[in-house]
């Protein structure tokens, strides 16, 4: 936003937000490819960056990568180029700073191409080598910000003042004799060069290229020493007036030129001479005399633009000679800095009582001293009130129907005739309107942007004041919808702060924005709104409701039938208007609908229920609707599943919790209609309704303190799984003698399932903050495959024990490891594909990203990408796991039979042995068919909370027990470890083992005969048979395949 004030007498306070208050290049400004180039500016810095990291500018293409900036990071100052950072500490003493409370400047210097640096700084030129930026250039056409361009790195906290850029180099001697005129061929400090908020722009003292009298919103600048542009001659002769010499006086009585504000006095003066002299001669004397009278005087005044204007001759009486006058005037600026008065008849008498002093036979004739008046308050144009005004002040006002953008009028100072008058009104901020500011809004909550609470709460007051000030049509309404929908992605926790305003601001957009026809509705992804016009003395009732939309993410809105699959609808009676007062009567023309797919607003602290469906609202104009003779008929969809639901009918109030807001069943009643996928509310009165629940599986509920600590054992424990899962796999596949059988090349599959469903756990709510829809349907298929590969695979370990040791002498299997590997993976990606594959869904219905971990006041969680849709989650989760957890159970107490059947014939182990080894096969076997996971079937009621626990704990870490009891504790792989990882006295020899097995292979075949292909599993002394032992089971399986 250009300003109509001369950059050169102002500074630009650089922006902290640049997605809303961007200072930058003008578009119309072309930046160059750039080889070579000079570059001056002069910042403040606040002592409050010393530690941050921080950039004065950036300049990035279209696609925002960054080619030009400058700034500092915990490696010291810096400049980028083309993505190479060249750190210019060594142009700098020890510690020092380029910036500090007051503006400094700082030139630096690029030859064509080249791999060194100029830095001039504090009078002192520098060359810092960097060879990584030669042959480096600078790209054109891009866009130059003051300050940073993304919100990951902080902008200079302070001021910047005259940037000017160069494509050519300058030598330290040019450098050290720039001056203000030497402007910037690429970018100057010129209006027309920029575009900068209004808010951003602020005149500063003693700014080094400066003129005087400038206007200002906060300061009155004084001086007209280089007779900027405000200070003008404006009165046009209309007669013939004699010569007339107008010069500016030097400053009188001050050290340096006050920008600070001041009081203009109009001095009209008329001396005569006997002498005949010039207006030139005179104008010196004159000017030599006022300069000598106000120095060192009490009051810090100077002298501005004398003008001479040569009067009548008359003749003498006393003298007996000819007397020539001269009128001469003076602007006097009074610069007030101890807020003392200086009143005309004090300047006067100083002129009268120095009279004397005057040399060249001049003398004082009179003497008139009179203040410059002010701007008189006027309105103009219409609507546009400009309060009186002193002399080069610039007011301020808000633009008509804007609560944002400004107009600005300036009081200048014409000094010809020193007479205040207006200046033209600048209206050019006014051009941009509510729609500007609310499609930077738009972006600034867009997918990708990270919001805090802070940043919602200033995005929803910026648009309370666009809701409440401008006029909304269905374009701008469309636009504040979708905002608002961006902010409900939010998570409870941020919305929190901001939601009692955020839900007023969504009604009063409702009642005021403008439509055509007989009815108009926006749709966005979380949050939809209606607004139909009524006829209310031919008002025969109403309907609202709010569908799914096919291959849609918005939704579909109908006012003339309620649609069968609606997430929402209302009917309103005919008798709805019957009991409102001719007033009311009269000013009704609409019905307003409001539905939310996400409930992030509708925080109630003081009930514990939770909310289980959409929320919808209605209104009629702006009027209060209650206790009406028939009841509003309410329908909402549950957003989960209840099999034995006990709905509360409520709508929210806005007056519960100190206008916070909170829900209130008082005129509603659950209709008979209601089943177990959605609520019919029969209500009294209009307002926003939604449905609590109160089912067993939600009575008890997880603290915050709880959540955390079952937050922290997940993920530090999934985290230790993923690590001995990969030990455990890195371990088979390091040594060949180790997975020669099956069960070791079962144990891997499981293993690799199991790494990879840690690690994209792991990942996942990272991979959530993205808000990337693809991405995360993704992850969470991979995760939902993963997760059934999982149980497959324990599933799988359960068949093969049974196969191992109940069918052993009886059964073979051809190609086993591939079958098994076939089922393993293959029946999971099966499940998935025609989960991806079903004509009737689309992905994201099935799969994104939901809030996880709400508490009990539905507050705080985090996104998660996983299933969203209860009836997939049910069938293919619950119901998947539950069939394989009861065929474990059923093969775990097969196995652990046989196993204590088998143990128990053996006479060489004392009881407590064979205690100890059924209770290490026990503990074994349930890691490895994960019966720990069945924990979650008795997290109910009391319970709920210990079997969490339980579950959290075991579940998380099966990786590191199925490495401890099925690879760390096994002789054989340990042997392995030591043979090939050992060194020294812990190194065994290799064959040490393999012929002592070999030796005593007769000794153990009835032993080894009667173990699992994976007896490995059951006890760290059992001993792996390669291909069911080369000894007898080759034999037997020869047998069995001719029978």
């Amino acid at each position: 936003v250009l300003v109509a004030v001369s950059l050169r007498n102002q500074k630009v306070i650089i922006p902290q937000v640049p997605d809303v208050d961007a200072a930058s290049v003008a578009e119309t400004i072309s930046v160059p490819e750039l080889s070579q180039f000079t570059l001056c500016f002069e910042a403040t810095k606040g002592s409050s960056d010393d530690n941050d990291d921080w950039k004065v500018f950036s300049y990035t293409d279209a696609l925002s990568t960054e080619f030009f900036s400058f700034g500092k990071t915990t490696k010291g100052h810096f400049l980028s180029i083309s993505g190479t950072q060249c750190i210019l500490e060594n142009a700098l003493p020890r510690n020092a700073e380029f910036f500090t409370e007051n503006f400094q400047q700082l030139c630096i210097v690029r030859e064509s191409f080249s791999g060194s640096i100029g830095v001039y700084v504090k009078s002192t030129y520098h060359t810092v080598y960097c060879p990584g930026i030669s042959g480096k250039v600078i790209p054109g056409n891009g866009r130059l910000v003051l300050g940073s361009n993304s919100n990951e790195v902080s902008s200079l906290n302070g001021d910047i003042y005259n940037f000017r850029l160069w494509n050519f180099t300058m030598n330290a001697q040019t450098l050290a004799n720039l001056s203000c005129d030497v402007k910037g061929n690429i970018v100057d400090w010129e209006n027309e060069f920029w575009s900068i908020p209004t808010s951003a722009l602020k005149a500063g003292n003693n700014l080094s290229c400066g003129s005087y009298l400038v206007p200002s919103s906060a300061i009155e600048p004084t001086s007209c020493a280089n007779l900027g542009s405000l200070c003008q001659a404006t009165v046009n002769a209309t007669t013939p007036t004699p010569p007339t010499v107008t010069t500016n006086m030097p400053d009188t009585n001050r050290n340096d030129k006050p920008n600070n504000g001041g009081l203009f006095y109009r001095i009209s003066i008329t001396v005569f001479s006997s002498n005949s002299n010039s207006v030139s001669k005179v104008h010196d004397v004159v000017a030599e005399w006022l300069n000598r009278t106000f120095q060192n005087w009490n009051y810090t005044v100077y002298v501005v633009n004398i003008s001479i204007h040569p009067g009548s001759i008359k003749e003498g009486a006393r003298e007996k000679r000819s007397l020539q006058s001269f009128k001469i005037f003076a602007l006097l600026v009074y610069n007030s800095t101890n807020n003392i008065n200086l009143e005309e008849e004090d300047i006067r008498q100083k002129l009268i009582n120095n009279n004397g002093t005057m040399e060249g036979g001049y003398k004082l004739h009179t003497v008139d001293v009179d203040p410059v008046e002010k701007c008189l308050a006027e309105e103009n144009p219409p609507n546009y009130f400009w309060p009186d005004t002193r002399p080069t002040v610039t007011n301020y006002t808000l633009c008509h129907g804007s609560s944002v953008q400004t107009a600005s009028r300036t009081c200048y100072l014409g000094l010809q005739n020193y007479t205040s008058y207006w200046g033209q009104p600048d209206l050019r901020n006014c051009t941009e309107n509510a729609a500007d500011i609310a499609n930077q809004l738009l972006n600034l909550t867009g997918e990708g942007q990270q919001l805090t609470s802070d940043k919602v709460n200033d995005v929803v007051q910026k648009l309370k004041k666009i809701v409440n000030d401008e006029e909304i049509d269905e374009s701008l309404g469309s636009t504040v919808v979708t905002i608002f929908s961006n902010i409900l992605t939010s998570s409870d926790s941020v919305l929190a702060a901001s939601s009692s305003e955020a839900l007023k601001t969504i009604d009063a957009l409702a009642l005021k924005i403008h439509f055509t026809g007989p009815s108009m509705s926006i749709s966005t992804r979380n949050l939809a709104l209606g607004v139909s016009s009524i006829n209310s003395t031919s008002f025969k009732g109403g309907s609202f409701s709010v569908s799914p939309q096919n291959n849609a993410s918005d939704f579909q809105i109908d006012f003339d039938k309620d649609q069968t699959n609606a997430f929402a609808s209302v009917v309103l009676p005919p008798s709805l208007l019957k009991n409102l007062s001719q007033d009311e009567f009269e000013v009704i023309s609409r019905a307003q609908f409001t539905f939310f797919n996400k409930n992030g607003l509708f925080q109630d602290a003081e009930n514990p229920a939770n909310l289980t469906s959409f929320v919808v609202a209605c209104s009629i104009g702006n009027i209060t609707i209650q206790d009406l003779q028939d009841n509003v008929k309410v329908t909402i969809k549950h957003t989960k599943f209840q099999e034995d639901p006990k709905p509360t009918c409520v709508f929210w109030d806005m007056n519960k919790n100190g206008g916070n807001g909170g829900w209130n069943p008082a005129g509603c009643q659950v209709d008979s209609e209601s089943n177990e996928n959605e609520t019919v509310c029969l209500c009294n009165h209009l307002t926003h309704f939604g449905v609590l629940m109160d089912l067993q599986r939600t009575v008890t509920q997880i603290d915050p303190q709880n959540t955390k600590v079952l937050t922290f054992i997940t993920y530090i424990g999934c985290g230790i799984s993923a690590i001995f899962s990969a030990a455990t796999l890195l371990t088979y596949i390091a040594f060949e003698k180790l997975r020669r059988d099956y069960p070791s090349k079962i144990l891997m599959n499981l293993s690799t399932a199991l790494l990879f469903l840690n690690l994209i756990f792991l990942l996942d709510g990272w991979i959530a903050s993205f808000n990337i829809d693809g991405l995360c349907i993704a992850v969470a298929a991979l995760l939902h495959f993963f997760l059934l590969a999982t149980f497959t695979w324990m599933g799988l370990e359960a068949v093969h024990m049974y196969i191992a040791l109940v069918k052993v002498f009886n059964t073979y299997i051809r190609r086993y490891i591939l079958k098994f590997c076939i089922i393993g993976w293959g029946l999971p990606a099966l499940v998935i594909a025609i989960i991806l594959a079903s004509a009737n869904t689309k992905a994201s219905h099935i799969y994104g990203k939901e809030l996880y971990g709400k508490d009990a006041n539905g507050q705080g969680g985090d996104d998660f990408c996983w299933i969203k849709n209860e009836v997939v989650f049910y069938v293919t989760c619950a119901g998947y796991f539950g069939i394989m957890f009861l065929m474990n159970v059923a093969m775990f107490i097969v196995v652990m039979v046989q196993i204590c059947g088998r143990n128990g014939k053996r006479t060489n182990r004392s009881v407590k042995e064979e205690i100890l080894r059924n209770l290490r096969s026990v503990v074994s076997l349930t890691f490895l068919l994960g019966m720990t996971w069945g924990f979650a079937f008795f997290a109910w009621g009391p319970l709920t909370l210990p079997f969490l626990y339980l579950f959290s704990i075991f579940n998380s870490l099966q990786g590191l027990f199925i490495f401890v009891f099925h690879c760390a504790m096994k002789e054989n792989v340990q042997k392995q470890w030591r043979r090939h990882l050992c060194c020294g006295r812990f190194r065994l020899a290799d064959n040490s083992d393999w012929s002592k097995t070999a030796t005593n292979i007769i000794k153990k075949s009835s032993d080894n005969l009667g173990k699992s292909l994976s007896s490995s599993s059951i006890g760290s002394n059992s001993t792996y048979l390669t291909s069911k032992s080369k000894s007898t089971t080759n034999t037997y399986c020869k047998r069995n395949s001719h029978t």
